[in-house]
């Protein structure tokens, strides 16, 4: 049940098969696109101490019924014992804070995440304003595909939510890594309409993925 995490969720040929795909994207586009994965977008510091609540009271009403001690000075007690246990269970393995989460809760903090992590990045400084982010976030099986103002004025945010999902459902069926490769090529060919290579084109951004 333990989550793979970022640093090692793609091998390393897989990384150099990603790192191949953005640099093949990019040589026919003045667009720059970089790819993000990172372990979750937030700790969900709340979830976590609801999921141990919760799972420390209904360990507690097993025990009390079990041991046929249903009292309240019996019940209260456990709880409070076995909460911290049970937090640090919640901690440590996060894949259990997921069903726990809403969907809107989801896609707003994997939204604030990725924008964030455009900035922290450097996207928004290309020559051009042709950064594009391609983040991952694995707790969340959630893909975010992030745009700079140059490639928005041509190509609408919209037009990335099919990749999204796209990359989205090849993590759920454990082919990332073949998903993330199109989605790239694809964004090649998108940036590739609007803005066409020129003479004095540089790579701008690493085309390794960063975590």
């Amino acid at each position: 049940m333990r989550m793979k995490r970022a640093a090692d969720f793609f091998s390393i040929p897989e990384r150099e098969q990603i790192r191949q795909a953005v640099h093949t994207a990019e040589s026919s586009t003045t667009g720059e696109i970089a790819t993000m994965v990172v372990d979750e977008s937030d700790p969900y510091r709340d979830t976590v101490v609801l999921g141990a609540v919760m799972l420390a009271g209904f360990l507690a009403l097993v025990a009390s019924v079990l041991l046929d001690h249903i009292t309240i000075w019996f019940y209260i007690p456990l709880v409070f014992a076995l909460y911290f246990p049970c937090y640090i269970l919640f901690a440590r393995m996060p894949v259990l804070k997921r069903p726990l989460l809403s969907r809107q809760r989801i896609s707003q903090t994997v939204r604030e995440r990725a924008l964030r992590a455009f900035y922290e990045k450097g996207l928004y400084r290309t020559r051009d304003a042709t950064g594009i982010l391609i983040f991952i976030s694995l707790l969340e099986r959630k893909v975010w595909i992030l745009g700079d103002r140059g490639i928005n004025s041509k190509i609408t945010p919209d037009s990335w939510q099919g990749l999204a999902l796209e990359l989205s459902e090849g993590l759920r069926e454990g082919s990332a890594c073949a998903a993330l490769c199109r989605v790239i090529d694809t964004c090649g060919v998108l940036l590739a309409e609007h803005f066409p290579p020129k003479a004095d084109d540089a790579n701008e951004l690493s085309d390794e993925m960063a975590t």
